[in-house]
């Protein structure tokens, strides 16, 4: 009655028989604690576990070191480490020996609470007394090693004993969340190599690292591998790969894939739908992402807050208020709290369409609903008053953001600057700069291209100049933005012979490949500083490395041509090329 009662997580019932158990003078062994602890850890009661353990002589019953693993896992369930090590000490002043499985349950604990340095110690401590950690104990160190990022340091305890499985999968998941693909496909290799047969989780580790970065049709040569080696990929594979064509933007692959996989008999999770649907959005699909949440109800997979989330943020892409506020009010109707996730998103989609006092309103009930606002709360809400020119609201924002204690970060200060500078507020830009620095914080390329951008629109071209030196002395590469936005203050300033020194030299370094901003760029400076006969030079030269003018280009050869009536054979040139195109 006990085990079924507990089953069902009807721990009143439970209580009920073990008083009468008692009252009755009917013994309680060790089987039945146990299975009394497990109720509770299954039930959410770790502390109530804990008192009634300390009842435990009441019912006839003795503790012993299994009773104890069950209750020191109850309550590492609830991560209340606190209680751990007290009750660990309580086992041992018992005169009880912990066993592996004890060992195992503190090693989760001081992992779980990033207390890698005590595992270790701990790890020393089984060797010495004669309990030698098995695969349990070392993949839970590894893993958490991993997870810390420090991977080095896990491959150097893996080489003290020999792996197995789940140490390998959780070193290829710390090299692969490193973005060290190379190094993950060398572990797969000395998996095979040891006659480690890799499990579906190495390899859709790894393939999803590879869908990650852009890298899908990589991935689909790991999946043949995997074919080929026998191991069955399952929903989180094809999963990974759905999400690698979205990533690419390759849709109509994504979806031929998804119904590959249901008519494969794979059925979709919450994690498979809510890809699709993210998919979707961020492809501007949104009646196909629509209709995958109505799809969802109907096969018993009612879409979560983050399925709800990714359908905010694409209405919002697409400018959708309504399908926006819809999808909101849904989620509310069907009793899905939104996370901080989706108010962020909605959010977005309120600043999007200029209603920056419901954004407001929203960010103020946030922390009343339980959910407070986070730094990227913030930054959406301050990013969408600068882009209106709603700069004094945006820096009181940053004011009431560290009041709440929330730290704004460098992308909170890039906004900051952005707004700024558009509204022509230098001295205010420059102390942001200079609060910047006073932080400690590190300039990022958005930090320096939209300081490079202000002072170019400013016609301080020197200082410009100066920035770029210093950004390069800090180790922060530029790009196109960058070299196009210096480019463009010289030719505007017309200092012509700088700008053509800065394009034919990062050019020449292969640093940068000249782009039709940059050479438009040249060309608008030479028509309107040297002459239609030098900017037909590189107007040619343009033309010879493949990059197609745009109407920009025209325009300003044209204007330079009329400028100067009478020279009648660059327009001829000009003819020329364009029948030639």
């Amino acid at each position: 009655m006990i085990e079924k009662l507990g089953r069902q997580c009807e721990m009143d019932g439970v209580q009920y028989l073990l008083n009468q158990m008692k009252l009755e003078g009917v013994g309680c062994s060790e089987e039945l604690f146990i299975c009394v602890i497990s109720s509770y850890r299954r039930a959410g009661l770790a502390e109530q576990a804990l008192k009634m353990f300390y009842r435990i002589r009441e019912f006839g019953c003795k503790s012993t070191v299994k009773i104890y693993n069950h209750l020191l896992d109850a309550l590492l369930s609830e991560n209340r480490f606190q209680m751990i090590n007290p009750i660990y000490s309580n086992m041992k002043k018992d005169g009880m020996e912990p066993n592996v499985y004890t060992y195992n349950i503190l090693l989760k604990a001081l992992c779980k609470n990033d207390r890698v340095d005590g595992a270790h110690k701990l790890l020393v401590e089984m060797s010495k007394k004669g309990c030698l950690p098995d695969a349990v104990s070392y993949t839970t160190v590894v893993s958490a090693l991993c997870r810390l990022g420090k991977v080095q340091e896990a491959r150097e305890l893996a080489g003290r004993f020999e792996p197995i499985v789940p140490v390998y999968n959780a070193l290829v998941n710390g090299v692969c969340k490193e973005n060290k693909i190379e190094a993950a496909l060398k572990l797969l290799v000395e998996m095979v190599d040891k006659g480690i047969n890799p499990n579906v989780i190495t390899y859709t580790t790894i393939i999803n690292s590879l869908s990650d970065t852009r890298n899908v049709e990589s991935a689909l040569a790991v999946l043949a591998q995997m074919l080929v080696r026998g191991c069955s990929p399952n929903v989180h594979t094809f999963t990974s790969l759905i999400k690698g064509y979205f990533v690419e933007g390759r849709v109509h692959e994504a979806l031929d894939l998804w119904n590959r996989m249901i008519l494969e008999e794979f059925k979709p999770n919450i994690i498979a739908y809510t890809t699709l649907v993210h998919g979707l959005c961020t492809n501007g699909k949104m009646g196909d992402a629509v209709s995958v949440c109505h799809e969802m109800d109907k096969n018993g997979c009612p879409p979560n807050v983050t399925t709800y989330s990714s359908l905010i943020d694409g209405f919002a892409k697409v400018g959708d208020l309504v399908g926006a506020s819809d999808t909101w009010n849904n989620m509310m109707n069907r009793g899905c709290r939104p996370n901080v996730i989706a108010y962020t998103c909605m959010v977005d989609v309120l600043c999007r369409n200029f209603m920056f006092h419901q954004a407001h309103s929203l960010v103020e009930n946030m922390a009343a609903e339980g959910c407070p606002p986070n730094t990227v709360t913030f930054n959406t809400f301050i990013k969408g008053l600068c882009a209106d020119g709603k700069v004094d609201w945006a820096v009181n924002m940053l004011d009431k953001m560290e009041k709440n204690g929330c730290l704004p970060n460098i992308t909170t200060y890039n906004e900051l600057l952005d707004g700024l500078f558009k509204m022509n507020r230098f001295e205010e830009a420059y102390g942001i700069v200079r609060e910047i620095e006073e932080r400690g914080m590190i300039m990022n390329l958005v930090t320096y291209n939209t300081i490079l951008n202000g002072f170019c629109h400013a016609g301080m071209t020197k200082e410009a100049m100066q920035l770029l030196g210093k950004m390069l002395v800090r180790g922060t590469k530029p790009d196109a933005i960058t070299y196009n936005t210096i480019i463009y203050a010289n030719c505007k300033e017309g200092t012509i012979s700088t700008a053509i020194q800065l394009f034919d030299k990062i050019g020449a370094e292969k640093e940068w490949r000249p782009d039709v901003v940059a050479y438009t760029s040249l060309v608008w400076g030479m028509c309107n500083w040297v002459g239609l006969d030098e900017a037909m030079i590189y107007l040619n030269k343009m033309v010879s490395e493949g990059i197609c003018p745009n109407m920009g280009t025209w325009n300003a050869l044209v204007r330079c041509f009329f400028s100067s009536l009478g020279h009648l054979g660059p327009i001829y040139m000009l003819d020329n090329i364009v029948r030639n195109r």
